[in-house]
């Protein structure tokens, strides 16, 4: 049978000079890393200069059309329901006017599609994006492409 303690050696003792340096070479290395990123020697990604952080892009050039407020009857049941809504066209600014001259056409477009839809889907919350939509390309038919970008929505109230 083998002795098992005589194989085995002790590991080496690491004296206090070299863990003195191993400390030392890290706080140096440490601190050059700090300082060439604080001075900006290298770039981080996502950071910009301080110039560039006041800058601030300019606005869209849009202007909105106001619509006129419709309200709408709902259904041929007893109880009379209606539907009150608002909303305002988000436009290219040069469009504006444009499309403030077909906002009849596009009131009687709105005006034939709500009484159109199934009051069930007028109380989902969830379909108001879906009838947006399909409004919106309403819309965009009777202005022709490109004059409306958004409907934006202020009143849509249920009574």
């Amino acid at each position: 049978m083998t002795d098992v303690t005589a194989q085995t050696a002790p590991p080496p003792k690491i004296g206090k000079k070299s863990t003195l340096l191993g400390l030392l070479g890290a706080v140096i290395l440490g601190a050059g890393g700090f300082a060439v990123t604080y001075l900006g020697l290298i770039p981080l990604p996502g950071v910009g200069s301080k110039e560039d952080s006041h800058s601030v892009a300019p606005l869209p050039d849009v202007g909105f059309v106001a619509l006129d407020p419709l309200t709408v009857s709902l259904g041929t049941s007893s109880t009379a329901r209606h539907l009150r809504f608002a909303a305002q066209l988000e436009t290219a600014q040069p469009y504006a006017d444009e499309v403030r001259q077909m906002a009849p056409r596009i009131l009687d477009v709105l005006n034939s599609y709500l009484r159109a839809v199934e009051v069930a889907q007028l109380e989902d919350p969830a379909m108001l994006s879906r009838l947006k939509a399909q409004m919106l390309r309403r819309i965009q038919i009777v202005t022709g492409e490109g004059r409306v970008t958004d409907l934006l929505i202020s009143e849509f109230v249920l009574n």
